[in-house]
C-alpha cells in the first residue's frame, strides 16, 4: 500500500472505534468536593488552589460520581505515585468527559504518544524527540522573537488591551502552525479546536465526536496537501516516520498531529497569560524582573510551578484498593499538576510566588514516561514572549480584575486579561 492508498483509505472509512462508553455528565453547584468535585465549574476555573488546598487536608483523595465516576488526588507524593505506574493506571484516556475511548485504541490512543501506553508508547515518543531538541527550538527562537513584536506592534497607542486575547495566544498558533507546515490564516480554526476538545467537556457526547470529526477533516486535508506538495516540516516527517520497519498508521500520523495542534498551543498560551496575569497584579515582581531581565528564567520556572496550566488523566486498569480507595475499573483519575505543584509537603512556602526560588523541581511538564516532549519549545516561547512583552511594556497591570476569565476543563490560564499599558 502506497502512502496515498494509507491516507485515501482513512479519509473514506470512519474509524469504527471512535463511539467508546458514554456517561452522562453531571454539572451544576457543588454540593461537597471531597466526593462531589468537578473540575468544570466555575468556581474551579477561577481558582482552584483553596479547593485543592481544602482537599489535601481533609481527603487528599476526592471522588465524585461525574463523568461517570472519577478520583482526584492532591498530593504530590500521589500524582507523582499514579505518572509513574502503568501496570495500575492507563493513559488512553486524557480527558475527563462524557466520553472514554475505546478499549480497541490500546496500545496506541487517540493522540499518540500521550495517549500511548508501553512498550507502544516509548517508540510513539522517540519519533518525536529530534524535532524538540535545544538545538531544534533554539532555531525557531529569531522567528519567534520577531512574532512577538510585531503583535506588539499592532497595540501601541491603546491604553488598554486583551493581552489573552492579542497576544498570547498568537504566539503559540504561529508557532505550532510553522512546525506542522500549516497555514498561519487557520489560527481561528487552531482556537475553535482547542476550546472544543479542552473546554467542551459537557457538550453532548455527539457534538463532542462531531468536533473531534472535524478536527481530523481538517488534518486530513493538510495531509493531503502535504502528499501532494512535500516539504520540510513535522506533517511531512510523520507522513514518512516509520515503526518496526514500517511506516506510521494513518491513526498515527493524525493523532499525533492534533495533539500538537491542541496541546501545543493552549498550555503555551495559558502560561504566557497566566504569567502576565501575576506581573500586572503583582508590580514588585514585574519591577524587579524589568531591572534584572537575568533572573527571568528562574521567575519563568516559578511562575510555571505556582501557574501550572495542565492537568491530565488516566484510567484505573482494573477493580484495586489505592492507598485506601476503591477503584474501579475505567474510573477517572484528575492527575492535577498544579495540585502537586502547591503541595506543602514537597515545596517550602508552596503558596507563594517566590520568583528567586532556587530549588524547584516542579511538575508543570508532567511526571513519569508521559513527561512533555516540547518542554524546550514551551519554555522558549513563554521566555520570549515575557522578554518581549516586559521590554515593550515595562509599566502594566490589570485594568479590571473583575473582567479576567479562565479557562474551565483540564488546562488553565486567562481567556481575558485586560491590562493596561498606556
Amino acid at each position: 500500500m502506497t502512502v496515498d492508498d494509507r491516507f485515501t483509505q482513512l479519509s473514506k472509512e470512519p474509524d469504527d472505534r471512535m463511539p467508546a462508553i458514554i456517561n452522562e455528565v453531571v454539572t451544576g453547584p457543588v454540593s461537597d468536593w471531597a466526593t462531589d468535585f468537578s473540575h468544570a465549574e466555575p468556581e474551579w476555573a477561577a481558582d482552584p488552589y483553596p479547593i485543592q488546598d481544602d482537599l489535601r487536608q481533609r481527603c487528599p483523595i476526592a471522588h465524585t460520581d461525574r463523568f461517570g465516576g472519577a478520583w482526584l488526588p492532591t498530593r504530590y507524593e500521589d500524582v507523582s505515585a499514579i505518572a509513574y505506574d502503568t501496570e495500575n493506571f492507563s493513559s488512553r484516556a486524557i480527558i475527563v468527559s462524557n466520553v472514554r475511548p475505546s478499549l480497541d485504541l490500546a496500545p496506541m490512543g487517540a493522540v499518540p504518544p500521550i495517549s500511548s501506553d508501553p512498550p507502544f508508547h516509548q517508540h510513539a515518543r522517540k519519533l518525536l524527540l529530534p524535532a524538540f531538541t535545544k538545538t531544534r527550538v533554539a532555531a525557531l527562537e529569531p522567528a519567534t522573537r520577531a512574532f512577538c513584536h510585531g503583535l506588539i506592534d499592532k497595540l501601541q497607542g491603546q491604553e488598554v488591551v486583551d493581552a489573552a486575547h492579542d497576544y498570547a495566544q498568537h504566539i503559540p498558533m504561529r508557532v505550532i502552525a510553522d512546525m506542522l507546515g500549516f497555514p498561519p490564516e487557520d489560527g481561528p480554526q487552531f482556537r475553535e479546536f482547542v476550546e472544543s476538545a479542552l473546554e467542551g467537556i459537557n457538550l453532548p457526547p455527539e457534538q463532542r465526536l462531531q468536533s473531534s470529526n472535524e478536527l481530523f477533516d481538517y488534518l486530513m486535508k493538510q495531509i493531503h496537501d502535504h502528499l501532494d506538495n512535500p516539504r520540510d516540516d513535522l506533517t511531512t516527517y510523520l507522513i514518512d516516520a516509520e515503526i518496526f520497519g514500517r511506516k506510521l498508521e494513518p491513526n498515527h500520523v493524525a493523532g499525533t498531529m492534533a495533539l500538537l495542534l491542541i496541546a501545543g498551543i493552549d498550555t503555551t498560551w495559558s502560561a504566557i497569560g497566566a504569567s502576565l496575569w501575576h506581573l500586572a497584579k503583582t508590580p514588585a515582581d514585574r519591577r524587579r524582573l524589568v531591572s534584572q531581565p537575568d533572573l527571568l528564567p528562574t521567575a519563568m520556572e516559578e511562575l510555571l510551578r505556582a501557574f501550572a496550566p495542565v492537568t491530565m488523566a488516566r484510567l484505573v486498569k482494573h477493580d484495586m484498593n489505592w492507598r485506601g480507595v476503591d477503584m474501579k475499573a475505567d474510573d477517572w483519575i484528575l492527575l492535577s499538576f498544579p495540585a502537586a505543584n502547591r503541595d506543602p509537603a514537597h515545596f517550602d512556602r508552596a503558596g507563594e510566588v517566590v520568583i528567586d526560588r532556587e530549588v524547584n523541581r516542579h511538575a508543570a511538564f508532567g511526571l513519569g514516561i508521559h513527561r512533555c516532549v516540547g518542554s524546550h519549545l514551551a519554555r522558549m516561547e513563554l521566555r520570549v514572549a515575557l522578554e518581549v512583552w516586559l521590554e515593550r511594556f515595562p509599566d502594566f497591570e490589570l485594568a479590571d480584575p473583575e473582567r479576567v476569565t479562565w479557562a474551565t476543563g483540564q488546562v488553565r490560564g486567562p481567556r481575558t486579561l485586560p491590562l493596561r499599558i498606556g
